[in-house]
């Protein structure tokens, strides 16, 4: 009874907090922002984040707009300056945003298209008939998240000019003077009120996307160049009068291609422009990339989907029609087809419809007919006029098919004996006594002696270890049946539970870290370098995930007498914190002697804890792919069959590499 009575006098008093407080919710608590205020509050919903992505967005969302002029056909060049105080100018020769009184604002053109939202020419009024920007936003969410930002417009023989100060107007639109250029300068500081992380660009990221977007407008000039202080040597320009067709070309450039010329596919239906090269090579894995108005569709869409079904079906028809897959054989599967393949489809549509979790995912439910469409009709006539190529893509589903057949084969005869299945873990793993995936970290070890300092170092509750042998099978040059017949990669798989290659499955995964533990020499670098091409080329949505981590053991350790004082990390302070290190322990009788780390098995269980596992002290670097094809391109060139762009890397990087006695 005394229970019974307690708990109706809690759930009495709990029911009279909550009608207080609904009580306290009225009007006042209603909040309306004005302007871009909305933005400045909530810049995420923007621009994605207020991290290093969200910074560099900034600047794709001033260049959309100028890929929008040449879209138009009105732009030939677009420039991007990082300038010497961090800031970021891009300018082209467009037509130059409209300078004249907006009816509906009363305000010049050009200032409603920065300080209004949904604000410009990408709402069905004539101005563009396709936009690379996804809402229209782009000018005036750079501009309120924008210390300062300016705009020069070089329009009708004059230059207009216009400031304005995180979203607001500094000064009216004034003319600074006469011109015979056109077009438009844009100018702005990032804000680190909003931008806490960092404000700094990388040259490198801002680049590659230059590069892209040249590739995807065929006959654009965009160039990029660094004003900043030492970094003046960063300048390039990209001019690509083959569009896509060179973009394959350049993705291929470190493989052995099976013909000459990509096949190339360009045609318009609907009002919508489709683009789409390929090209085959001597690899086992494929590369697609997609594009919806130049934006990357990471996670796909419908016109991959209209391209896989057309290239599926075209190949098996002719394979059929030439006899050399008789009637009552089976057809190549779309995995045969696609094995070895690079290809790049672009289209560009009036008004595409993005979804997924990124919004990188293209929907429009027609497109993929019209792909599949028209592609289809350009690759069986490639095919018909061209025997001897046409051979060559239907000997390689075939090679592909047989070996597919034969991973299955083996996958079965795995199973049985020891297993791709969690109910039988491969017996070198000490494993950890938690179930929670997110708690969990798998550390590869490489050797059994820093295997067995890490799994008495450990804390076994939420680590695990795989000790590993040498160096794993290079993937890049293996068959799926030769890569599962190999144990260590076997017992990574089966340790990791999610399956592999096509039948992966990021939700069976038993851990939500993978740290790879290597040595601090060549060989190590060698196995790190093995295992992120198995993790890239067949686990790869545990990269994207950011599943992936690196160990960072110390290098040196600095000891006094038998006990060791400090570690210093590798990096590029590492010589410095050496000797900063080395003058702290120096004033006392006995001098500091220096250890170096050559390998994990010198370091004892306690220190191997210390140094590299424990949580609260240890220094990880996590794997990211911010760039696939830029990724696809460094795997091709290190691990792939061609011998001379290696040697090129070496003999470019080798003034950096240092020799460690």
């Amino acid at each position: 009874m005394t229970e019974n009575f307690e708990n109706e006098e809690l759930a009495r008093k709990t029911l009279e907090e909550l009608n207080k407080k609904a009580d306290e919710y009225d009007a006042s608590q209603i909040q309306v922002l004005e302007g871009l205020e909305a933005v400045r509050l909530r810049p995420g919903m923007y621009i994605g984040s207020t991290s290093k992505e969200g910074l560099h967005h900034l600047v794709w969302e001033i260049v959309d707009n100028s890929i929008d002029e040449a879209l138009a056909g009105f732009a030939t060049h677009i420039e991007v300056f990082i300038e010497a105080d961090n800031s970021i100018t891009v300018a082209d020769d467009g037509r130059g945003i409209p300078v004249d009184i907006q009816e509906k604002t009363g305000r010049p053109a050009v200032e409603t298209v920065f300080t209004v939202l949904h604000a410009g020419g990408k709402f069905g009024g004539g101005g563009y008939k396709v936009s690379g920007g996804l809402h229209g936003v782009g000018s005036s969410v750079v501009n309120a998240l924008s210390t300062t930002l300016d705009v020069t417009v070089h329009k009708d023989g004059k230059d207009y000019y216009q400031q304005y100060h995180r979203g607001l107007v500094g000064e009216d639109l004034k003319i600074i003077g006469e011109t015979n250029l056109r077009g438009t300068t844009v100018h702005f500081v990032p804000d680190p009120e909003i931008f806490t992380e960092t404000v700094e660009f990388d040259y490198d990221k801002l680049a590659t996307r230059v590069r892209e977007l040249a590739f995807l407008n065929r006959g654009l000039r965009i160039s990029i160049t660094d004003k900043r202080a030492g970094l003046e040597k960063n300048h390039d320009s990209f001019h690509y009068e083959g569009g896509i067709k060179s973009y394959v070309r350049y993705l291929d450039e470190n493989k052995t291609v099976l013909f000459d010329e990509p096949i190339y596919t360009e045609g318009e239906m609907d009002d919508i422009t489709v683009e789409v090269a390929i090209q085959y090579t001597d690899t086992y894995h494929e590369t697609i990339l997609s594009f919806a108005n130049n934006i990357n569709t990471h996670e796909g869409g419908t016109h991959e989907q209209g391209f896989r079904t057309a290239l599926t079906r075209v190949i098996n028809n002719y394979a059929k029609s030439q006899k050399i897959l008789k009637e009552n054989e089976d057809n190549l599967s779309g995995e045969d087809v696609r094995e070895g393949l690079t290809a790049v489809i672009s289209i560009k549509h009036p008004n595409p419809q993005f979804e997924g979790q990124t919004k990188t995912k293209l929907g429009n439910s027609e497109v993929a007919g019209i792909v599949n469409r028209l592609f289809a009709d350009e690759l069986q006539t490639f095919m018909i006029e061209n025997p001897q190529v046409a051979r060559k893509i239907v000997d390689k589903g075939m090679l592909a098919s047989k070996a597919r057949l034969a991973a299955k084969r083996a996958r079965e005869v795995t199973r049985k004996k020891s297993g791709l299945e969690i109910s039988n873990l491969p017996g070198k793993l000490a494993d950890c006594s938690s179930n929670d995936p997110k708690q969990t970290e798998l550390f590869i070890v490489e050797g059994d002696s820093a295997g067995g300092s890490a799994k008495s170092g450990r804390n076994r509750e939420f680590q695990a270890i795989l000790p590993i042998r040498g160096k794993i099978l290079n993937v890049e040059k293996a068959t799926m049946d030769k890569i599962l017949a190999n144990e260590e990669i076997r017992s990574l798989f089966t340790a990791m539970g999610t399956g592999f290659g096509a039948d992966y499955d990021l939700s069976k995964a038993r851990y939500h870290k993978l740290v790879i533990m290597t040595d601090a020499d060549v060989d190590g670098a060698h196995i790190r370098t093995l295992l992120l091409t198995l993790f890239y080329r067949y686990m790869k949505p545990v990269v994207e995930a950011g599943y992936v981590y690196i160990a960072q053991p110390p290098i040196y350790g600095i000891k006094v007498g038998s006990e060791t004082k400090a570690y210093i990390q590798p990096g590029p302070r590492q010589e410095q914190d050496l000797q900063e290190e080395l003058a702290r322990w120096s004033e006392g009788r006995t001098k500091p002697s220096i250890q170096r780390y050559k390998g994990l098995g010198e370091m004892d269980d306690h220190q191997l804890w210390e140094t590299t596992m424990d949580p609260d002290k240890r220094l990880m670097a996590r794997v990211s792919v911010e760039d696939a094809a830029e990724a696809d391109k460094v795997f091709d060139m290190l691990m792939g069959d061609r011998v001379e762009p290696r040697r090129e890397f070496i003999e470019e990087n080798a003034k950096y590499s240092t020799i460690d006695a």
